[in-house]
């Protein structure tokens, strides 16, 4: 028995190099979206038996949260499998992570979001940017907003050039 064929793009090969670092990585990211989600800690469970403690905690600090540290330190060992082994994250993965201090970005919970455009007075709609300020860091990350940008003035000009030509063209058939 010889070595069998190589599998074609049709028959579902999957010849994709570093599977299993690639699937790690996802992995990761998932566990650490999923930890940084969840809003009750053991310690916030068993403060609901015991006194309430002098301290008014109005809002609850992502810090002092064990489960978003242990988030961060999934996302920091992504990374850092990402760069040992030359992978690139993709940039929906590298959008939802903060780059300073490592944290999943979720919007209300972790990260506050806003819509911003600089341009004068927001007349460019594909001027959009999504700025997603980090409330462990106090970071701002801005992103595009996909939005089809208009074509140049010099690509429409042309365009409306060679509109015009043909119908010019019809005009002068009935003369002639």
């Amino acid at each position: 028995m010889g070595k069998g064929k190589g599998n074609k793009a049709g028959k579902g090969g999957d010849n994709v190099p570093n599977k299993a670092v690639h699937s790690r990585i996802n992995y990761l990211q998932q566990a650490a979206v999923l930890l940084a989600s969840t809003s009750t800690t053991p310690t916030q469970q068993a403060g609901k038996h015991q006194q309430p403690s002098s301290e008014s905690n109005d809002e609850p600090s992502t810090s002092t949260n064990p489960l978003h540290s242990m988030s961060r330190h999934l996302v920091k060992d992504l990374r850092s499998i990402a760069r040992k082994k030359r992978i690139r994250l993709s940039p929906d993965v590298k959008r939802t992570l903060c780059k300073y201090c490592d944290s999943v970005l979720i919007d209300g919970k972790t990260c506050e979001s806003t819509v911003e455009n600089k341009s004068r007075e927001g007349r460019k709609p594909w001027a959009d940017v999504l700025v997603r300020k980090c409330l462990t860091c106090g970071k701002e990350k801005r992103d595009p907003i996909n939005t089809k940008r208009p074509s140049r003035k010099t690509r429409r000009s042309a365009s409306e050039t060679k509109a015009d030509e043909p119908q010019d063209a019809k005009m002068k058939e009935p003369e002639g």
